[in-house]
């Protein structure tokens, strides 16, 4: 079994192991050209999420600077937005839906360490060799989210459709759809319903409309 399959099982794997390394160096270095072009240059900065990520949609942006951890491990949906300083330790697949913002200083870790310190420190890997090992959970983010500023997602948890985590939150657990929430660790606040439309703020909807 390649050492990335193994990430994809959930089984303990060694983040130094060659194969593994490849492909993240890689994404470093994807990441960092990316993050270096102007915001003008559209086309070049295009391509290189093409070649990054596993799957990018339509009509997306990232302000940048980014920066992913292994890239292709990730698959992003249609008009995605995400604002400064984006980071995804992409170890284990992460998959986020269509029309999904993200504010800025968001992060998305999927690598989990053992909570005991010898064996955080080393482990024996399937061949017998004496080596660092961890795990990874990956994550899921639905269709119409937005993660407020200085959100932190951790391994194993989805994100339902249609909701709103505040900023500051660290999200440990899985969080139902349409809900709002925030915290640390976060939590359900209330659902999202009609009540929060725009239309009972008239005056910050001032004159602007919704688009029905």
């Amino acid at each position: 079994m390649k050492e990335e399959e193994r990430i994809f099982q959930g089984k303990l794997f060694a983040p130094s192991h060659p194969d593994l390394k490849l492909i993240k160096r890689n994404a470093h270095n994807l990441s960092r050209y990316y993050s270096d072009m102007y915001e003008n240059q559209e086309e070049e900065r295009n391509s290189i999420l093409q070649k990054l990520l596993g799957r990018i949609g339509e009509n997306c942006y990232m302000q940048g600077p980014i920066f992913f951890h292994y890239g292709t491990h990730t698959e992003i949906g249609d008009h995605f937005f995400a604002n400064y300083n984006l980071t995804v330790q992409d170890d284990a697949k992460i998959k986020i839906g269509n029309n999904t913002l993200f504010g800025p200083n968001v992060t998305i870790a999927t690598p989990i360490h053992p909570f005991i310190a010898s064996e955080r420190k080393q482990m024996i890997n399937q061949k017998g060799e004496v080596k660092h090992l961890c795990y990874a959970k990956p994550v899921t983010i639905g269709n119409n989210v937005w993660l407020a500023a200085n959100v932190t997602v951790c391994g194993g948890v989805t994100i339902g459709d249609n909701c709103v985590i505040g900023a500051g939150s660290v999200v440990t657990r899985d969080i139902p759809a349409n809900s709002f929430a925030a915290g640390v660790p976060c939590k359900v606040i209330r659902p999202i319903t009609e009540a929060d439309s725009m239309r009972f703020k008239p005056e910050i909807l001032a004159d602007c409309r919704i688009d029905e």
